[in-house]
């Protein structure tokens, strides 16, 4: 067995290459030694080993050692919903075979086709940095993605049972405020009195609910740090990071967008995560997209997108928990707990 990269031996200890080699031959795979090289740039949870086999390239993804969900299963909902992608127009990352059980590496995972494009918050190739309309087209083609997303057909893809899609709407304000309560626990943490308007936009989002919604795949995590582009243009070369995709309303896929995405105080201040920005399309543009490649109704988009400024403050708040508790860095908890005053206050001008 080959190691190219050295770094690969702090963690060696979860992918065991010569276990790996033997469940590979019994299933075709290719065959002679693992030639690895290394993990791809970019920050994850998970543990991501691209190496080479005979004449194939293959991508293992596997959970960490102590993750913070159950490690295993996430790995069999990924790779069930990759399977269940094939032949459709959302761009993703083959499935080539995946191990549900755990006697192989001490934990479930899968092998998929290593994709060939960049993250845009690594850094941009000179053919995107240097021209703003391949930019602009780069952001239309990140809603194009949910936009196809959202037409597939789950049922039809045997996923009906991935996600519970009566009451997705009625239940999300009860299920944020029980995540923020949680962080009671955390000892030093002061309570979510720092944060403006968290009462008032959850009161709003239960008087505004939309009346009713058509089923759909959701990411659960849609955003710029999710996606691979082509090299050789604008468009996506694949949707990644699966591990939060349920069936709910798409619609809120579109709704995390209009959250996360820059505003021109963001845009002033240099505080977006992909450079340079001049070029890429506004929130508001972003949803006329959508709405031109889909049939559901836009008319309460407003709502999706305080939606998701409520539930990823309540995400973000709980580092800043953890952080007065000892748990994490507290320059990481108080980063993340400004990204959340930040969050309601747009919530709170979009509710007026």
């Amino acid at each position: 067995m080959n190691a190219a990269d050295p770094s690969l031996d702090a963690w060696r200890n979860l992918v065991d290459l010569d276990r790996l080699a033997a469940w590979m031959d019994g299933r075709g795979l290719e065959a002679g030694p693992l030639d690895v090289a290394g993990r791809p740039p970019g920050g994850t949870q998970n543990i991501l080993l691209r190496f080479r086999r005979g004449d194939r390239e293959f991508m293992l993804r596997r959970p960490p050692l102590s993750p913070h969900m159950n490690g295993s299963e996430t790995m069999r909902r990924e790779a069930r919903v990759l399977a269940a992608l094939a032949d459709t127009d959302v761009p993703h990352p083959r499935l080539i075979a995946a191990c549900a059980e755990e006697d192989v590496l001490g934990a479930a995972f899968y092998l998929m086709e290593p994709v060939d494009g960049f993250n845009p918050t690594v850094g941009l190739p000179p053919l995107h940095a240097g021209d703003p309309q391949v930019r602009r087209a780069m952001g239309f083609a990140l809603v194009d993605g949910i936009a196809a997303l959202g037409r597939v057909d789950h049922v039809a893809r045997g996923l009906s049972d991935l996600g519970r899609a009566e009451g997705f709407l009625e239940r999300q304000v009860g299920r944020w405020k029980k995540q923020l309560d949680s962080y009671h626990e955390y000892e030093g943490w002061a309570g979510p009195g720092g944060i403006e308007g968290i009462d008032a936009v959850g009161a709003w989002l239960d008087a505004h609910r939309p009346p009713g919604f058509t089923p759909g795949l959701i990411h659960g995590d849609y955003h710029l740090a999710n996606v691979m582009y082509r090299f050789d243009g604008p468009e996506l070369a694949a949707i990644v990071d699966w591990e939060l995709t349920t069936v709910g309303d798409p619609l809120l896929d579109l709704g995390w967008l209009m959250a996360t995405w820059p505003q021109s105080e963001a845009i002033e201040a240099g505080n977006v995560s992909v450079q340079p920005w001049t070029g890429f399309p506004t929130a508001d543009e972003l949803v006329d997209r959508y709405a031109a490649g889909t049939h559901r109704d836009l008319s309460h988009m407003r709502w999706y997108g305080v939606l998701a400024c409520y539930k990823l403050g309540i995400i973000l708040e709980g580092a800043h928990a953890r952080a007065a508790a000892g748990k994490a860095e507290i320059a990481t908890g108080e980063r993340l707990h400004a990204q959340t005053v930040g969050l309601f206050q747009r919530a709170l001008r979009w509710i007026g």
